[in-house]
């Protein structure tokens, strides 16, 4: 690789999350080496990273529009709250088990896509600031999956149901593969494609964007109904692996989610956005998780830590720009 190459690679944030990445995995193998380092935590980690990664995903695209998606956690457990009383009753009733499985999946996707098309239209097409909407929405789903499962958590699915969050190809854990299928599509979809370069255009000026000739309403549209669909897939993960479906499954990924965001490099108020460095962050994220409860620190730290972590990239983020306009001024 040639010298100047080098040097612009090391300068940009992947490579700095890179490194970070690889201290805090040597730290914490050193804090507890016989318990992080065992087989059996890096496959835990394996398994618990993809829902958490597949949210910060769905959570980075809407960021980069130049909105924030604050239902994604509810969508998911809504979605795969639904689907699993469909399969339990559909599994209980005697009916196939790749017939309950697929019908299983379907209603959870359309179930997500119906949450993803209510804030895609209330924020493309009747305009509210996308904070509002997805807070209004947060609150629905969460009490339509209360309502649903009156607090507690629906079981009952079939034995090959739980292949789908628990079982492992070769070693790697299922949930890994499908998680590694959905970077390889977003990458495509945001880096590669028309829609994508739509989704930056707009969160860096919608209405240049619009002036352009694009339909941002449209673009818009898509973009909640794609960060729907990887919730859909969050949520049924989840409900696979835990053998249950509850709506407080996965809620602390909302914050966790905006933090591997904008820790990835993603810019809060839209038109730029990281896909491999939201990676990075989530992989930073849970081996901190993983390593803070190993350890024996308390839970509720982590959160804190979490927080302190994301104020800390935000105003990084903040100074870094004023700094760079005042060099253009």
């Amino acid at each position: 690789m040639p010298t100047n190459k080098l040097s612009a690679f090391i300068k940009r944030k992947e490579f700095i999350l890179l490194v970070i990445f690889v201290l805090v995995f040597v730290l914490m193998s050193a804090l507890a080496p016989k318990q992080f380092l065992r087989p059996f935590n890096i496959q835990s980690m394996a398994f618990q990273l993809p829902e958490f990664g597949i949210l910060a995903i769905a959570m980075m695209v809407v960021i980069v529009s130049g909105g924030i998606n604050l239902s994604i956690t509810y969508t998911a457990t809504l979605s795969s709250i639904v689907a699993a009383v469909a399969i339990s009753s559909m599994s209980q009733a005697g009916v196939a088990d790749w017939k309950v499985i697929l019908l299983g999946i379907v209603i959870a996707l359309a179930t997500s896509l119906a949450a993803g098309a209510i804030n895609g239209f209330v924020v493309a097409y009747v305009g509210v600031t996308p904070m509002l909407v997805t807070l209004g929405t947060m609150t629905l789903f969460e009490g339509v999956s209360l309502n649903i499962t009156k607090g507690g958590a629906i079981s009952g699915f079939p034995d090959s149901f739980l292949w789908l969050g628990n079982a492992t190809i070769i070693g790697i854990p299922v949930p890994m593969v499908i998680f590694v299928a959905i970077v390889l599509a977003s990458w495509y979809l945001m880096g590669r494609s028309r829609f994508g370069f739509s989704v930056y255009m707009i969160g860096c000026n919608p209405r240049a964007t619009m002036f352009s000739g694009i339909n941002v309403k449209r673009v818009l549209m898509g973009v909640y109904l794609f960060s729907a669909v990887l919730c859909a897939l969050s949520g049924l993960i989840m409900s696979s692996r835990y053998n249950s479906a509850k709506e407080s499954y996965g809620s602390s990924y909302l914050l966790q989610s905006i933090a591997a965001a904008v820790l990835g490099g993603t810019d809060i108020a839209g038109g730029y956005g990281s896909l491999s460095g939201t990676v990075l962050a989530v992989m930073i994220l849970q081996v901190i998780t993983s390593g803070t409860n190993i350890i024996g620190i308390n839970p509720y730290l982590t959160n804190i830590i979490m927080g302190a972590i994301l104020i800390f990239v935000l105003a990084l983020n903040y100074l870094s720009s004023r700094r760079e306009s005042r060099k253009l001024g």
